[in-house]
This record gives C-alpha cells, structure tokens and sequence, in this order.
C-alpha cells in the first residue's frame, strides 16, 4: 500500500485547509487510516483517524471540534477538512493506515499502524 499525502500550505490564523490521503496498491476494506503531525522538535502526534466504513471516527484532544475525517472509498482516499487554524497547528502532516483492523484501542498509537505517507507540510502564520 502507497499513500500519497497532498494539500499543505501557509495559511493565516483563522483560515481552513484540507489536506487528501489517497491509497494506492493492495488496499483492504476495513483498514484504519489516520493523520499524524509533527512539529520541529516535537514528537509526532494523533490528529485523527477513521475506519474505511466510517463506524468509527477519533479525534485529539487539541482538534476535536476543529477538523473533520472523512473518506471516500470509491477514490481510496481520506480527507482532514482543517478550520480554525493556529499557530500551534504549523507541522508536517502524515498519512497512515493499518494492514488490517488495528487494535481499536490504539487508534492514536503511531505504532498500530504499518503504512505511512511522506507528509505535507501545514504553516498557519498569526
């Protein structure tokens, strides 16, 4: 499995962005995919992710209310509708899905998941 990851820009405090994860090779149907970021500096974080039906969305705590996943599987792709922007959201977001289901009680751990995208870089300026 290949994940391309696009979508990053600069954008100002208070702006949108949606960032697309699209899957290519042998995907399967029930795989988790999820968004990572990391900061300079900082250790990689759980943004969100999502089951490929679409049962089950999880957020971080720091994105609740902010960003939306979503995902179509017609396209093999997974989407982050991004709002609200700050500052402290500035980071190199990755891509990133399971092999098959996952343990459900590690949605936010990087290491429940075995496939990985190359990032897109998000600037929000304040």
């Amino acid at each position: 499995v290949q994940l391309q990851a696009s979508g990053g820009g600069l954008v100002q405090a208070g702006g949108s962005l949606r960032l697309a994860c699209a899957a290519s090779g042998r995907t399967f149907s029930r795989e988790r995919m999820a968004w990572f970021r990391q900061a300079p500096g900082k250790e990689r974080e759980f943004v969100a992710a999502i089951t490929r039906d679409g049962d089950s969305i999880y957020y971080g705590d720091s994105v609740k209310g902010r960003f939306t996943i979503s995902s179509d599987n017609a396209r093999n792709t997974v989407y982050l509708q991004m709002g609200s922007l700050k500052p402290d959201d500035t980071a190199v977001y990755y891509c990133a899905a399971t092999r098959g289901l996952g343990n459900r009680f590690l949605y936010m751990s990087k290491k429940d998941y075995d496939y990985w995208g190359q990032g897109t870089q998000v600037t929000v300026s304040s």
